[in-house]
């Protein structure tokens, strides 16, 4: 059994979400992505968590990082 990838975004309400590796919709959100990092890891403490940055550096989406 491999390990589940999560992805955390920022929301277009303001908030951040997580989403599965393929998922479509969020299973976790809340207001703030440390809030929402602490819920994932207590619901999926086997997954690995990848972290999108908020900061614009270049032409393009930053790249995820690992939490």
């Amino acid at each position: 059994m491999s390990k589940d990838k999560i992805f955390i975004e920022p929301r277009p309400d303001g908030g951040f979400g997580a989403k599965h590796e393929h998922g479509q919709r969020s299973v976790v959100t809340a207001p703030t992505q440390g809030a929402v990092i602490d819920q994932v890891k207590q619901k999926y403490p086997d997954a690995t968590v990848h972290v999108a940055r908020v900061r614009n550096i270049g032409p393009g989406p930053d790249k995820f990082r690992k939490v």
